[in-house]
């Protein structure tokens, strides 16, 4: 499995990338892989707060619909418009292309909790 090491995992298996204090956030290779092929991708609006541990959106696969699930809180600053037309950019590039939306946190203590690419590696190995 693709787990790149300088991004931080949660236990729903969302990525998270420090962009000089906002943070881009996608799924993981492995939840797309075990999700299959994605048809649908549901995105909060920009400006929208999100909650860590609940649901921003859902993606639609053609084995079943899965939450997405907010690894940080903050504001929605920006959606990956994209996704809406081409949702297979999931599968195809889950950490490039696919990323979901930018957040400005609203509390930075959160990212203490996600895992490093190791402990995502060992979680998902187990």
């Amino acid at each position: 499995m693709n787990t790149p090491t300088e991004l931080k995992y949660s236990k729903e298996h969302e990525w998270v990338k420090d962009e000089n204090g906002n943070y881009r956030i996608g799924i993981t290779h492995f939840a797309q892989s075990e999700l299959g092929d994605i048809v649908f991708v549901e995105l909060p609006e920009e400006g929208d707060d999100i909650a860590a541990g609940e649901s921003f959106g859902s993606v639609e696969s053609v084995k079943t619909v899965s939450e997405l699930y907010a690894p940080i809180s903050g504001k929605v600053l920006e959606v990956n418009e994209e996704l809406e037309d081409s949702p297979e950019l999931v599968n195809e590039s889950p950490y490039e292309e696919a990323w979901m939306i930018v957040v400005e946190p609203s509390n930075a203590a959160e990212l203490d909790e996600l895992m490093s690419a190791e402990q995502y590696d060992e979680m998902t190995n187990e």
